[in-house]
């Protein structure tokens, strides 16, 4: 009942809707608001809740700041450069990602560079250095981007957006659990936004003046006493869980522990604070395999993070410009959804080269709720028309209070009944 070849795929529940870019029309936003957004307000208040962003995000807004964004397109080695691309498209296809990107090229050259040096073969000094040029070039692109956002005339606008969409999954009531953002993004543009929304965060990182990675999992919150009581600490709102799942450009390892320098947001991208090494910085070399890395330090932490936070009953999680393209993130969400209470949301953009269709084939449909499409899917719509308010704003809660009271009916509401 999906028809993929339209621009837009909306299912919620058992009700599918299918249309394309040309057929939207202000009524019609009306009343695709008065489907998706109470559905995604009773979702965003489960149990459990998690949020997964992939690039989408940073495309969504880079692409609102009109900057260009530290892309995925293929590395051109000089060394084994037909060695290295065959293999990198013909592993994509194995691993199901269809076409070959840039963690293939790099997940390639690396494996070929541990097999030149057990064969001890003097062209693997020459592969590494190239290897240590190419990724030094790839950290350094996702902070001119980071910059060029930054002074882009455009940047409040997007900003707002991106604090908009962070407040949307971050205000859930105190009294639930927290909601846990995982981003397989190096970037740091999701930190950016929370800071600039107030919205405190708890990782693995403890200290201030140079973070430090904690290995212990220390359930950690925050709490304030509220004025005249004594005793009773209750839960601040706006917190929220967040995890790297591949590390972050900001990430650096020293004396066997990870810590966070402070590159500064919107820093030059020749700043010599990037390590002359640039396998010294903990940013998961990209791989599209990650079993193997996984089991590492500190990753093997905080892949733990993500599976325990989701693979639990009455979980949800909303993915975002996650093209499901890493098979072992994959692998979790499926385990996910062998439990019958649990549910998946994809927001996306497009179908992700039909990795989208390919995946929700394997699961229950009845646990799915899709929004793909250039118009549902992309970030400024999709903020602007389809994401839940805030869950404490009292405000709007009382007014709405007041409406029914007085028998008044908003308009808006007014409207999507007809």
């Amino acid at each position: 009942m999906l028809d993929w070849t339209k621009n837009n795929i909306l299912k919620i529940n058992h009700e599918f809707d299918c249309f394309d870019d040309s057929e939207i029309e202000e009524k019609r936003i009306s009343i695709l608001r008065g489907k998706i957004e109470p559905w995604l307000t009773s979702i965003f208040q489960s149990e459990h809740f998690s949020l997964l962003v992939g690039t989408g995000l940073t495309s969504g807004l880079t692409n609102i700041a009109e900057v260009e964004s530290q892309a995925m397109d293929r590395i051109d080695f000089t060394n084994f450069k037909n060695e290295i691309k065959e293999w990198s498209d013909e592993s994509a296809k194995i691993l199901g990602r269809g076409s070959a990107n840039i963690e293939d090229d790099f997940r390639t050259a690396l494996e070929l560079l541990q097999g030149l040096k057990i064969k001890t073969d003097p062209d693997s000094s020459k592969l590494e250095q190239e290897i240590n040029l190419k990724l030094d070039a790839f950290i350094r692109n996702i902070i001119k981007t980071e910059k060029e956002f930054t002074a882009s005339d455009k940047f409040n606008d997007a900003l707002s957006l991106l604090k908009s969409f962070l407040i949307s999954f971050s205000s859930r009531a105190a009294s639930r659990e927290r909601t846990n953002i995982f981003t397989t993004n190096y970037d740091r543009f999701i930190e950016y936004g929370l800071d600039d929304a107030g919205i405190l965060t708890v990782d693995r990182f403890v200290g201030k003046i140079k973070p430090i990675f904690r290995n212990t999992k220390l359930e950690l919150d925050y709490h304030y006493n509220p004025p005249g009581i004594r005793g009773e600490p209750r839960y601040v709102e706006g917190v929220i869980k967040y995890t790297k799942l591949h590390g972050s450009v900001d990430w650096k390892f020293e004396n066997d522990s990870i810590v966070k320098i402070p590159l500064h947001f919107g820093v030059d991208e020749n700043t010599t604070m990037i390590p002359k090494e640039p396998k010294d910085f903990s940013v998961i070399y990209p791989n599209s395999s990650k079993g193997i890395d996984t089991a590492y330090f500190p990753y093997s932490e905080l892949f733990r993070d993500f599976s325990s936070s989701v693979c639990r009953p009455n979980s949800v999680i909303v993915t975002f410009g996650y093209g499901f393209g890493d098979s072992h993130i994959n692998r979790v969400i499926k385990d996910m959804l062998t439990i019958p209470s649990t549910h998946l949301v994809i927001i996306s953009y497009d179908s992700a080269s039909n990795r989208i269709n390919k995946f929700i084939e394997l699961v229950n449909p009845a646990q799915i709720t899709l929004i793909i499409g250039s118009h549902l899917g992309s970030l400024q719509p999709l903020v602007e028309n389809y994401l839940p308010k805030a869950a404490i704003d009292r405000i709007q809660e009382r007014m709405f209070r007041n409406l029914e009271k007085r028998k008044i009916v908003p308009t808006e509401k007014a409207e999507s009944d007809e």
